[in-house]
């Protein structure tokens, strides 16, 4: 009997899939850094019984009417919003994520993001590295203190909780905003909830780490920038569709507010002339919440595990409800 084929959107280490290789059949893309392009994965994935696939894969009616035997989708990430779920679940595809895993590195990349940010450290090193230090100042470089600051986490699931317990050691007050209240987060951290507006007006750090639904889609936009504090730092780490850019671009030239740090974006890879990338007060990531070797790791086995537990007829760890 043939073994279920699986089919990888990139390349992966060799000894991750070693314990598996008895019993199932891995086609991979075979470039890390360049995602496969949309007609090689329509025609390499037609046959395969799983696919694990990233963000850069957009998995809708189009790819799905031309898989055949297609039982599950694992995607390398917590978020699934390049897959049309509706359209998997009425095909009987189960579809997984990797929740847990990559908790809290990617909250130690936010608040890591926040300080960068606050305390302006990129353009501290490209000062010294262009020989643009030539004396000592009272203000030189000057940014804003994070310690004992207020921070306004929009979005307390479980990345926004690992957030909080980074500000809790930075004495900070904790405000957080919620689909709904989480008394438990509430007595356990110390944080308080406010509906959004009052949020945005009291925080000196508002950071998001909402998913990207109908609901939270250019949630940030000119009205919410225009309710924060003019010294506020904006802080992205959730999807970049959450954020209205034009309206954030505006915000920043005007000074309505005082800087942003942004993992994400509403388009990616970001061009190198984009507005946002031009100015002072906006430190930029390539989208690397969750990258570290550790982690990617783990966000690897994991996604593995639920693909083969699926074709091994087992429910999968983290399926998508």
């Amino acid at each position: 009997m043939n073994k279920p084929t699986i089919y990888i959107t990139r390349s992966i280490p060799a000894k991750l899939l070693k314990p598996y290789q008895e019993h199932f059949t891995f086609i991979c893309w075979e470039k890390e850094e360049t995602p496969v392009p949309r007609e090689v994965l329509i025609k390499d994935a037609k046959h395969a019984d799983g696919l694990i696939c990233m963000l850069t894969e957009e998995i809708d009616d189009a790819f799905l009417d031309n898989v055949q035997r297609l039982q599950v989708i694992a995607n390398l990430a917590v978020g699934y919003d390049n897959i049309d779920i509706h359209a998997s679940k009425a095909r009987n595809i189960i579809i997984t994520n990797t929740p847990d895993v990559l908790t809290e590195t990617t909250a130690d990349l936010g608040f890591g993001l926040l300080m960068a940010t606050a305390r302006r450290l990129l353009e501290a090193n490209d000062f010294i590295k262009q020989g643009k230090w030539q004396h000592w100042a009272p203000y030189l470089l000057a940014g804003t203190d994070v310690y004992n600051k207020t921070i306004g986490i929009v979005g307390m699931g479980r990345i926004g909780k690992a957030i909080a317990r980074r500000a809790k050691g930075f004495s900070m007050n904790i405000l957080y905003h919620n689909r709904s209240r989480d008394e438990i987060a509430e007595e356990k951290l110390g944080v308080t909830y406010l509906g959004l507006n009052e949020l945005l007006s009291e925080a000196d750090f508002v950071v998001s780490v909402v998913p990207l639904t109908d609901e939270t889609r250019n949630m940030f936009d000119a009205d919410a920038f225009s309710m924060m504090k003019h010294s506020a730092i904006f802080i992205n780490i959730s999807r970049g569709g959450v954020v209205d850019e034009t309206a954030l671009i505006q915000a920043l030239k005007e000074e309505q507010i005082a800087a942003a740090g942004l993992d994400v974006f509403s388009k990616e890879p970001l061009p190198k002339n984009h507005p946002l990338l031009q100015m002072r007060n906006v430190v930029a990531l390539p989208h690397i919440g969750s990258a570290s070797v550790e982690t990617r790791t783990n966000m690897w086995n994991l996604c593995l595990e639920n693909v083969t537990r699926v074709l091994s007829g087992k429910r999968p760890r983290t399926p998508v409800e």
